[in-house]
């Protein structure tokens, strides 16, 4: 699985450097709502490494070797955390260096959110990926995907703006922020095995 996991990194990196360099500086953007696009579109980077792999016959090629449904599922679903992780983790540091210079409220739990809708979007859309492709299912899953990340991230910010202004109770706030990484954990652990078997019924039939 490793060795996959280079080879989509190694394409993303050859085929996507200026945008891959945008969504970092979206990342880096303290207290913007592009951080917030950012950290949720590097959950969509698997998508374009499998879109990039049926372009390319890769599946052909990958059955001749020795790597099993397992290997084949799990590198895109690993390249898709470490990705909305990476993001993550730049927006809390550049958060953090500016509160350095001036006074913010920014706490880095509030990145949490952001980070499981990305993880959520990956949960709810895999199996349907890896069932149908990229290409045969481009504008539903990226429709899709937009109502997911789009809708989650506006209830998540209206939530905390509530809570802020005294219209929700602040306790009703943390079970939200609780349930939603929760929820993500609950998705993942049944969209992992469910990608399996939809990538074994697509390339055996």
């Amino acid at each position: 699985m490793k060795a996959l996991l280079k080879k989509d990194i190694f394409v993303l990196l050859r085929q996507m450097k200026m945008f891959l360099l945008m969504i970092a500086i979206f990342a880096a953007i303290p207290q913007g709502n592009m951080t917030v696009f950012a950290i949720v579109y590097c959950g969509m980077l698997p998508y374009t490494a499998m879109a990039y792999d049926e372009r390319s016959k890769w599946d052909d090629l990958a059955a001749m070797m020795p790597y099993s449904a397992s290997d084949m599922v799990m590198s895109k679903y690993v390249l898709g955390w470490l990705a909305v992780g990476c993001a993550t983790i730049l927006s809390a540091l550049s958060n953090f260096l500016l509160g350095l210079f001036v006074t913010t409220d920014f706490s880095p739990s509030s990145l949490l959110p952001y980070m499981c809708m990305g993880f959520l979007m990956m949960a709810i859309t895999m199996p349907l990926m890896f069932r149908f492709g990229v290409e045969k299912g481009r504008t539903f899953f990226i429709l899709l995907m937009v109502i997911v990340a789009v809708g989650g991230a506006g209830l998540v910010a209206g939530l905390v703006d509530s809570s802020e202004s005294g219209e929700i109770p602040a306790r009703l706030l943390g079970f939200v922020q609780l349930g939603i990484p929760l929820l993500s954990a609950a998705l993942t652990a049944i969209s992992i095995p469910l990608s399996m078997s939809m990538y074994k019924k697509r390339r055996y039939g």
